[in-house]
């Protein structure tokens, strides 16, 4: 890009934006439900149960999986714990500062959190160890390295596969003092129900665009987050902006279920390399 182009791209992004469109193409050269390169490594962590990073276009996430043995509810002493959080660090975007966490983050782990519930991704039955007494509490940090747009869909990818590698430790429990204790060197893979896949899009000049980077959220009317599990349609985010019509809400699902098939070939590949 030259000096003149970057120069209208500064003082007119919108009409910029909009003569890349003309031409059914965007200024990165994708077509409008094109995606942008994925790349996927799992257990980049050695010191989580489980961990993955993720590179969707320039957008990178880390996530790492901790457990810890707690004290079940009296209402639900079966059922483990599963605390999603996602951290945006100051150095991911101009528009995030040190301090407090910003609502972006709040909403996103909300949201990360309904994805997964949703689709069933983990029962939290199965993180029981000995009921009414310890159960496994997993806490699922997600940090956000750079956000090039589309960062819920890279963690959703990052979460589904550190949770596909995390490993936990097989619990011994004396009945004589009623301690539990980890045997360290016995290993048991956490069972994962459902793999489900997130796309965006957004909504400009009533045209369905896939995988918007940062630049293209700013110029959108609205934004839809659809996720796809076993080829059906598990959640649907859309956080305010104009109205969608059905016909661009079908088209969004529509293109999310191809792309499901497409993560989670490499998602299996890369889980199969590893083991």
């Amino acid at each position: 890009m030259n000096q003149d182009e970057q120069l209208y791209k500064e003082i007119y992004p919108v009409k910029y934006f909009r003569d890349y469109l003309q031409h059914n193409i965007r200024p990165d050269g994708r077509n409008l439900l094109g995606s942008r390169p994925l790349q996927l490594n799992v257990n980049s962590i050695t010191t989580a149960d489980g961990s993955a990073t993720v590179k969707l276009g320039n957008t990178v996430v880390v996530c790492g999986i901790k457990a810890e043995i707690a004290t079940p509810t009296v209402t639900e002493p079966d059922q483990g714990y599963f605390v999603p959080n996602v951290e945006y660090t100051p150095l991911c975007s101009p528009k995030y500062r040190p301090g407090a966490p910003p609502e972006d983050a709040q909403v996103c782990s909300r949201t990360l959190f309904d994805i997964l519930t949703n689709s069933n991704c983990l029962d939290v039955k199965d993180l029981k160890i000995i009921s009414e007494k310890f159960v496994w509490t997993l806490y699922c940090d997600v940090v956000v390295l750079n956000d090039d747009g589309c960062v819920l869909d890279a963690a959703v990818i990052a979460v589904v596969a550190a949770l596909k590698n995390t490993k936990l430790p097989k619990i011994d429990y004396d009945l004589s003092t009623e301690q539990a204790s980890a045997d360290e060197k016995t290993k048991i893979p956490l069972k994962v129900s459902s793999l489900p896949v997130a796309t965006s899009f957004m909504i400009f000049d009533d045209k369905v665009i896939a995988d918007p980077t940062a630049e293209e959220e700013k110029l959108s009317a609205a934004c839809i987050t659809v996720a796809i599990c076993n080829s059906e349609l598990s959640f649907l985010y859309k956080p305010g902006g104009e109205p969608v019509e059905p016909e661009m809400l079908e088209k969004c699902i529509k293109q999310a279920k191809s792309r499901e098939k497409l993560v989670l070939e490499l998602l299996t590949k890369v889980l199969n390399q590893k083991t």
